[in-house]
């Protein structure tokens, strides 16, 4: 456990539940006496060109213009390239086996594309990529999920002391079910203080009590959630300060005026004369509210801008060398290749016009020699633009030879770069862009100060840094930077808002660019969507969505 605060639960893959509904229009008649009776089945690729029917919908008889009321539910993973296949086919007989069946045409996409578009229209293609006649395929997109939180401020007094004169509280949340408690939130710590003011927290309502506000699960229960508060230990054996039960609807009764409080009573003090209570714990807000969603936004028309920084000082190595990081092997690639590839192929779906500025650091530069920590890698400043992921790795290829590899490693001027586009886009006030910066290097920090305050300054805006550490190099820096047990602070003392950079070397995953992807992309959505909702800001399209109340 971390010194700094309780325990965080360990990270997991961000995944939701997505609908898919099918429609078709101007299918190719296969019939001679009626009409096509189209079915379409879903194909999943997980690796290579091998294909798996997911499923597919019922058959509709003599019908070109078919809407499907069978429905596909996937799980989503926004830091996966999940390929679909969807082939519409005109059902001759009775047999399971599609192979015999006429074929009206298929599209290949990527969940990310269809997500992202939400209605996406594409025309039915033949096996020999030729138009299936005049024939499309629709799919909509739908989230599946009660996104409603509750917003918390939480404070306390008279706590009991655990250790000498002070205590370092925090409190759990956890939800009754069939099976007992189970923990929904953990607070942070508020260092030696006995009547703490917790930072506001929101807890999803299906964490919190399944989405019902009153009634509890169990009919012979009037409680359905508990809250505990301890005493923090860095050892991890938390003194339990006091309990109280409670429901939801309880705690909403509460405001800055009027609190709704609640005894935190010790079962260890309940058999000492006189006690009453080890402090009370003050509910001062306590507000259901439905949040939007990661989906919500990119469905939305939320656009993310991808710039990707590589790192070009000397450390890594004369390009020429085999044995340097830049150096690109016989079939065309190295590590930085494999990372630009791996993170840009998610990225790229959620791009409208897949136009990506690329940046360079730490080299000397032509026409002049001088050093530079911001220079486009094709050498245009004014277009700094790549078309494509296959566009930054033809740029990168070509700028290479052009350069000498110098030093030092700074990353603030990039932060900072990308930074100022994403307070622009926040004064626009709704949620239309966000910035992700993608740095791959192989080295220590040297502006590390100023890499720090630069990162808590970009914590307030639309906008997320990824890491890439490629070789062999200490990278205890980045892991500092990555703060998961505590948010960054700067030189000055100023705390992030909230954790923005999500570092991982590539050396621990072994040429996997499908894992290494996932890994640096995987807090992504809950970045996204926690900011945008942190400052009440609505998807550009929220006209598109139900109310969220």
């Amino acid at each position: 456990m971390a010194a700094g605060g309780p325990p965080r639960p360990g990270a997991t893959h961000f995944a939701t539940k997505v609908e898919l509904s099918i429609s078709c229009e101007n299918l190719m008649d296969m019939d001679v006496f009626s009409k096509s009776d189209p079915l379409c089945a879903l194909y999943i690729n997980t690796s290579g060109s091998h294909w798996y029917e997911l499923g597919r919908t019922e058959m509709i008889l003599n019908c070109l213009n078919p809407k499907f009321a069978k429905k596909f539910v996937l799980d989503y993973y926004f830091e996966m390239v999940q390929r679909l296949k969807f082939c519409v086919y005109d059902i001759d007989n009775d047999t399971y086996d599609l192979s015999d069946d006429d074929f009206l045409g298929e599209i290949e996409c990527t969940l990310g594309q269809i997500v992202s578009n939400r209605h996406m229209t594409r025309p039915l293609l033949l096996e020999n990529k030729k138009p299936a006649g005049r024939g499309t395929i629709t799919i909509c997109a739908e989230e599946i999920t009660d996104t409603r939180v509750a917003n918390f401020e939480v404070s306390a007094s008279r706590l009991d002391t655990k250790f000498l004169w002070w205590s370092d509280p925090f409190l759990e949340f956890f939800k009754l079910t069939e099976t007992g408690w189970q923990l929904a939130h953990r607070t942070e710590v508020v260092y030696n203080n006995l009547n703490p003011i917790w930072r506001p927290f929101r807890i999803s309502l299906r964490a919190l009590c399944g989405g019902d506000v009153e009634k509890p699960v169990k009919p012979t229960t009037d409680v359905c959630l508990q809250v505990d508060c301890y005493d923090h230990r860095v050892n991890g054996s938390h003194a339990l300060i006091g309990s109280f039960r409670t429901t939801l609807a309880e705690m909403q009764t509460g405001t800055h005026i009027c609190p709704a409080e609640f005894e935190c009573v010790s079962p260890k003090k309940l058999r000492k004369r006189n006690y009453k209570n080890s402090g009370i714990i003050a509910v001062k807000s306590c507000q259901v509210v439905r949040e939007y969603t990661f989906l919500d936004y990119i469905m939305g028309g939320c656009q993310f801008n991808f710039t990707i920084a590589i790192d070009f000082t000397g450390s890594n190595g004369d390009p020429k060398s085999p044995q340097s990081l830049h150096y690109i092997n016989p079939e065309g690639y190295n590590e930085y290749l494999t990372a630009i590839w791996a993170v840009g192929n998610v990225i790229q779906d959620y791009d409208s016009n897949k136009r990506f500025p690329v940046f360079g650091f730490g080299a000397q530069v032509p026409p002049l020699w001088h050093v530079s920590h911001e220079f486009p890698v094709n050498f245009d400043p004014a277009n700094p633009f790549c078309e494509g992921i296959e566009g930054v790795v033809r740029a990168y290829q070509e700028c290479l030879p052009q350069l000498k590899l110098w030093g030092p490693t700074n990353f603030s001027p990039i932060i900072n770069h990308v930074a100022c586009f994403a307070r622009q886009a926040l004064r626009q006030n709704v949620a239309s862009q966000y910035f992700v910066l993608l740095i791959i290097t192989d080295g220590v920090i040297t502006d590390m100060d100023h890499t720090r305050t630069a990162i808590v300054e970009a914590s307030r805006l639309p906008m997320s840094i990824i890491i890439v550490g490629v070789g062999g190099a200490d990278f205890s820096e980045m892991e500092f930077l990555d703060s998961d047990d505590k948010l960054l602070s700067s030189p000055r003392g100023d705390v992030a808002a909230r954790d923005i950079v999500q570092f991982v070397p590539f050396r621990d995953f072994k040429g996997n660019s499908v894992a290494l992807a996932q890994s640096v992309l995987a807090e992504l959505p809950d970045q996204v969507s926690s900011f945008f909702n942190s400052y009440k800001l609505k998807p550009p399209n929220v006209y598109n969505f139900p109310d969220p109340s």
